[in-house]
């Protein structure tokens, strides 16, 4: 473990992500479940899932300015990033989310 990594609180660690849906659709619940597995697998117990059902609330997309559904926002780290789609595709989420570096 480098110094640097021992000397960052957990609060650095913590990775605070919100899922944009449109209720319990296929899609929706496929996107929870895939964020869900590479969450597990990459930053198991450095992260946080929200998830904001537009169908309930319609006025929370204006915050992060989402047009599509469903969405991932990283909030935490910064920089804020975005990932639209039902995030099956492993690689794109995890270079979306600055997991791995693209290539």
């Amino acid at each position: 473990m480098s110094p640097a990594a021992k000397t960052k609180s957990p609060e650095a660690a913590r990775w605070d992500l919100r899922l944009y849906v449109a209720g319990q659709t296929e899609k929706s619940v496929r996107a929870f479940d895939n964020l869900k597995k590479i969450c597990e697998q990459h930053l198991a117990g450095q992260y946080h899932i929200e998830v904001v059902d537009l169908l309930r609330d319609p006025k929370l997309a204006r915050g992060d300015q989402i047009i599509a559904l469903p969405t991932l926002v990283r909030k935490l780290p910064e920089p804020v990033r975005k990932i639209i789609g039902d995030l099956s595709n492993t690689e794109r989420v995890l270079v979306g989310l600055d997991l791995r570096p693209r290539t």
